[in-house]
């Protein structure tokens, strides 16, 4: 074995690699020829397609000027002005602020410390206790890692950021014991409003506006997780407005660039802006080398420009009317066990005696792309310029690999 790289979410003796050299659109080709249809947008973020010329161009020009520069005290750069300015503008949530890092990991952990100290600034430091949920995922540094409701992620690391426990998803009156039980110790809940890395799992009818009443209640903030449904995914900009339920803090990443590079950010709302704008001594001691990167801020100016533009929200609406349609056919001629999803992120849920993985390498034989989740679940979140007929060569591949043909 001489591979260099050492890939993630891997086993580490792997050394065979499907090796992508190219894209367009709702396309890729490996170095052998093969060309396939993404049925992941990579990995849940590539709205606008592969293979954007714009916005390759418009990041070239402000490489070629000013690639980046830090945005601590007391700098700043116009693309992370306009950005900010233009995200407040489709925030669901009023009088909100943006904070820029580089991933939607790093969102996570931002707005759990945000969270925190926000309580700490408004004279209640016993407030600590972060609760997520079963099934979450939260991305994989520290505290993502100790918010995440997927165990196996969590083995081998060692101790993990105290105070933060799990309930099981969904269950409203599990949240609502350990919020009573914990009292006046609560500082925020973390959701995704769409369960997305974890399987593909919608909110029970109520939930959402359950936790923020909840939240509410307890004097908790309510943090969205809205690293997948941000951005047109679900039909609407985010996963907030497609519930009609507005958190304290939002994070998002993945397509607010469509990975053309990588940018994350929190939304801060008017109950966590308050305590921290209180004291105008107060000095903030977070951040990163590459909050507000200029270069990533142009990229994802472009990328909302065209999600804008060629109307993408519409249609994930009618991408995931086709998936969702299609899952349920399978389901009820037997093909699968159920279907599950909202806007154009969906789950098909197996039989016991499918696999998963040798569902999806065969529909890497047939050309089509579909991401293996737990033991039971293969999903689909393609691109939002996905053709029709694109979509129906991957829909037509998964059922043959379901069939077991």
């Amino acid at each position: 074995m001489n591979n260099a790289f050492l890939h993630p979410f891997a086993k580490p003796t792997k050394d065979n690699f499907i090796k992508l050299v190219r894209g367009q659109g709702a396309l890729v080709w490996d170095n052998k020829g093969n060309e396939l249809i993404d049925g992941m947008a990579s990995l849940w973020y590539c709205a606008v397609g592969h293979g954007r010329k714009e916005i390759g161009d418009a990041v070239a020009k402000q490489i070629s000027t000013l690639e980046a520069y830090s945005t601590f005290d007391p700098f700043t750069s116009e693309p992370v002005e306009l950005l900010a300015e233009k995200l407040v503008s489709i925030c669901p949530m009023p009088d909100a602020r943006v904070f820029f890092c580089g991933s939607g990991s790093e969102a996570i952990d931002t707005a759990m410390k945000l969270a925190r100290l926000a309580h700490v600034q408004a004279g209640h430091p016993e407030r600590t206790l972060i609760i997520s949920r079963m099934r979450g995922y939260h991305g994989t540094n520290y505290g993502g890692t100790s918010a995440q409701g997927l165990p196996l992620n969590k083995i081998g690391y060692g101790p993990l950021v105290p105070d933060v426990e799990q309930v099981a998803s969904d269950d409203l009156e599990a949240m609502s014991i350990l919020m009573s039980q914990r009292g006046n110790t609560v500082a925020a809940v973390l959701a995704e409003p769409l369960q997305g890395a974890g399987g593909v799992y919608p909110p029970t009818p109520g939930y959402l506006k359950g936790l923020r009443k909840l939240c509410d209640q307890h004097g908790a903030f309510l943090i969205f997780d809205e690293v997948i449904t941000g951005f047109a995914r679900l039909g609407t900009w985010f996963g907030a407005n497609f519930y009609q339920v507005n958190p304290d803090l939002l994070c998002f990443a993945k397509a607010v660039t469509s990975g053309y590079q990588p940018l994350g950010g929190v939304f801060v709302g008017s109950a966590v802006r308050k305590p921290l704008e209180a004291d105008p001594d107060f000095f903030l001691r977070h951040g990163y080398t590459y909050s507000g990167h200029a270069s990533a801020c142009v990229a994802a100016l472009v990328n909302l420009e065209i999600i804008e533009r060629e109307g993408l929200h519409q249609r994930a609406v009618h991408i995931g009317k086709r998936i969702g349609e299609a899952l349920t056919a399978l389901a009820r001629d037997g093909v699968i066990d159920h279907a599950r999803g909202d806007g154009a992120v969906w789950a098909a849920g197996l039989h016991s005696t499918q696999s998963n993985i040798k569902i999806r390498d065969r529909m890497l034989e047939l050309g089509a792309i579909t991401r293996a989740i737990n033991a039971d679940t293969n999903t689909f979140c393609p691109p939002l310029v996905i053709t029709d007929p694109q979509l129906d060569k991957l829909l037509d591949a998964f059922a043959t690999a379901a069939s077991g043909k």
